[in-house]
Order: C-alpha cells, then sequence, then structure tokens
C-alpha cells in the first residue's frame, strides 16, 4: 500500500516508445531530403562511456538515415589541434551538425571547443549564443537534447504545470540550467515556478516535498527516496550510476538518482532507468541533427 492508502503504482513514462515515435518522424523527414543529413561526432581519449554514447548515437542515426562520422582524437591531443579540426568542419558544407562528446581532458578544453562550435552546427545546444536564445525564448536556437527530451516525456503525460511547482535537482549547463529556462517559457508547456537545488542546498527535502514535478539530476544513486517526494507528484530521473551487482554478468547494474521501486508507490508518473530520459537525448539529437539540415539546405 502507497503513502495514499491505495493499491496501485504511478504510471511509467516510457521514454523508448515515446522516442520510437519520434525516431520514426525523423526517418520520414529524412527520406524526403535531396541529401542525408550530416552529424559529426567528435570524442578526445578513449573514456569507455564516450565510446558506448557516440557509439549508440551513430547507431541511432543509421536507422533513420543520418549519415553520422566519429572523429576520435588522442588524449594528448593539443586545443590547437582539436580548434582547427573544429574550424574545419565548421566551413564544411556538407556538414550539418557537430558535436563534441563531454567530457575533454580539460575543462578550458572543453569550454574552447564548445565555444569554436559554429551556432548553427551546435546540435548539441551548449553554444553561448544558443544558450542565450533558450534565455531569451527565441525559438531559432538549439536546445540541449536531455532537457529537450525531459520536456517532451512530460508533455506526453498531458498534465499543465502553469503556476505549479517544479524543482531540479542540478544546475548544471547541460541538463539543469536549460530545464529551468525551458519549464519557465511563456508556452503552453511553460509557466511553471522553479525552484533549484544542488549540492549546497541546506534542508532539501523541504523543496523535493513541495514539487509537483521532481527532475533529478544530481548523479548520485537513489538519492531520491519515497520520503522525500509529494504523494501524486510527476518524477523524472537523469541519473545514470553503475552499482555492484555480482548476480550480473557485467558485475553491475544500472540505476538513476532516484529510488524507483519505492517512489514509484507514492507519485503518479515516474521514468525509469534505463528506458526513460536516455533514448529521448538521442532522439532530440536527430530532430536537432534534421533542423540543422533543414535550415543548412534552406528547405
Amino acid at each position: 500500500m502507497n503513502q495514499r492508502g491505495k493499491f496501485r503504482m504511478a504510471r511509467i513514462i516510457d521514454g523508448k516508445i515515446i522516442a520510437n515515435d519520434i525516431l520514426t518522424e525523423i526517418k520520414q523527414a529524412v527520406d524526403r531530403c535531396t541529401r542525408p543529413p550530416h552529424v559529426v561526432f567528435i570524442r578526445v581519449a578513449e573514456d569507455p562511456a564516450s565510446v558506448i554514447y557516440v557509439n549508440r548515437k551513430q547507431k541511432v542515426a543509421h536507422e533513420v538515415g543520418i549519415r553520422s562520422t566519429a572523429l576520435a582524437f588522442p588524449a594528448d591531443v593539443t586545443s590547437t589541434e582539436l580548434l582547427k579540426a573544429i574550424d574545419k568542419l565548421n566551413r564544411d558544407p556538407e556538414v550539418d551538425g557537430i558535436l563534441v562528446q563531454a567530457p575533454l581532458p580539460t575543462e578550458a578544453m572543453q569550454r574552447a571547443a564548445f565555444l569554436a562550435l559554429d551556432p548553427q552546427k551546435d546540435v548539441d545546444g551548449f553554444h553561448p549564443y544558443n544558450v542565450g536564445l533558450l534565455a531569451q525564448e527565441d525559438g531559432r536556437g538549439f536546445v540541449p537534447c536531455t532537457p529537450a527530451g525531459i520536456l517532451e516525456l512530460i508533455r506526453s503525460t498531458g498534465q499543465d504545470f502553469t503556476g505549479r511547482h517544479a524543482v531540479i535537482l542540478g544546475r548544471s549547463s547541460i541538463v539543469g540550467k536549460p530545464m529551468g529556462m525551458l519549464l519557465m517559457q511563456r508556452k503552453p508547456w511553460g509557466n511553471a515556478t522553479v525552484t533549484f537545488c544542488h549540492s549546497k542546498t541546506r534542508n532539501i527535502v523541504h523543496y523535493t516535498r513541495g514539487a509537483d514535478l521532481l527532475v533529478v539530476a544530481i548523479g548520485q544513486p537513489h538519492f531520491v527516496t519515497a520520503d522525500m517526494v509529494k504523494p501524486g507528484a510527476t518524477v523524472i530521473d537523469v541519473g545514470i550510476n553503475r552499482v555492484p551487482d555480482p548476480q550480473r554478468s557485467k558485475g553491475y547494474r544500472v540505476v538513476g538518482d532516484v529510488d524507483f521501486e519505492h517512489v514509484q508507490e507514492v507519485v503518479d508518473f515516474i521514468t525509469p532507468v534505463p528506458g526513460g530520459v536516455g533514448p529521448m537525448t538521442i532522439a532530440m539529437l536527430m530532430k536537432n541533427t534534421l533542423l540543422a539540415y533543414q535550415r543548412h539546405a534552406g528547405c
């Protein structure tokens, strides 16, 4: 029995199903293009997670008919060499989108790489120009893929969060900050009252318990427990954490930042990990790549 005294679980927001619907529409649009849209992935060093992510993105790109190229640089690449490669891609008319896979060896190199991108090819939406357009509610920019995907998940529930309390655990430039800007926009899906929480927030439970919508991107496995959420809330779990599990062939299992098993007994809607936000992030990357091509090609 859950905290509302009812024998029912939350409705699962299935990111795989929603992403597949979006990807089907993208494939149909790509089939009408005069040439395949082209996205280039830049990866530095052999970080195992980055290799997996780029491979996964390339696989989905192939499935929808988008051409993809992966450029891998050694860990000792200099910033000068990396920026020279980005400049060449910026000037290549056959390249529609460029994605720099984070993390890079240093924060300075990562900032320089993001800044060097042509904003019109910045399909990850991290260039300051695109961030500025998002802050100004100007639809000409690219929205970062994970927040854009989360927004689609929220919209799929049919709920209206106008004037309601949205709490975001995490203040990163990749998820937290752009997510807050989206939820505050003067749009049918926006108009929420947004609170940001982070590692320095005192009495964080006070905020999470008051959230009608809780977006969790804090990077700690099972950080959010059932006693931290409001009955009837909607919870979006962005976390991807590996925890030891000797019963699995790989020796670990993937869990989110939310204690899914127990939180689902309290809330109305919740995303699973895996199968929630992850598929949507890639789907929105494909959508941004198609959009970049359409703007580039003038169609």
